[in-house]
């Protein structure tokens, strides 16, 4: 009884529905790539301001603060701000396509511009210069957490960043998930479109 309707099971249909052809007008594959760009340029400008806003910031703890350890990691994490929008200029400013571009030109750069990011996300602890903000954080708070040994309630002036780091954390590593995954599926039909694109071609010439 339980095998009479196996096109009721959600997991069956999913797997058995036909996949749509993913067909595109160069105009339209065009437009796609420039609202992309528009995207990425858009990111790039916000997090290189965000990354001046915080090397700001912490050089002047760095120059505020007396003790070694702490004062070294403020200059870590301002040094960190300038790495960071140095990547993110060159990862996510990306050159537009001419007007006048084929359809198989638009194609490649758009998919291109898609993998570099897609690259990025994957590679991202690298490529950020994650660990030498955790580096730097962990200069910052060590010596407040050593003392909290013998005084807890010195916790409280570090609380705020490990709060802080928590919340980033909760949002960043889903949505870094789900954008590798959207980019992969693009990267995947722009793939398909490109070798159904040559066939055509392929067998126009013979």
């Amino acid at each position: 009884m339980a095998n009479e309707h196996p096109m009721n099971d959600p997991r069956n249909i999913w797997q058995n529905q036909t996949t749509e052809a993913f067909k595109m007008s160069a105009d339209e594959l065009r437009s796609k790539a420039q609202r992309r760009r528009r995207k990425s340029r858009f990111e790039a400008v916000y997090s290189m301001i965000l990354g001046f806003i915080l090397f700001v910031a912490f050089a002047r703890m760095f120059a505020g603060v007396q003790e070694i350890v702490p004062r070294i990691g403020w200059g870590l994490l301002s040094l960190w701000c300038i790495y960071f929008v140095y990547q993110a200029y060159k990862w996510f400013w990306t050159d537009g396509v001419a007007s006048d571009a084929t359809l198989n030109t638009t194609l490649q750069a758009y998919r291109r511009a898609l993998e570099n990011r897609r690259d990025y996300l994957l590679h991202i602890g690298r490529r950020a210069g994650l660990a030498f903000c955790f580096l730097g954080v962990a200069m910052v708070t060590a010596p407040a957490l050593v003392k909290a040994v013998d005084d807890p309630r010195l916790l409280l002036n570090v609380a705020p960043i490990f709060v802080l780091l928590a919340i980033w954390l909760a949002i960043f590593l889903p949505t870094r998930k789900r954008n590798q995954r959207k980019l992969q599926q693009e990267i995947e039909e722009l793939r398909r479109f490109e070798r159904e694109n040559f066939d055509s071609l392929a067998a126009g010439a013979n």
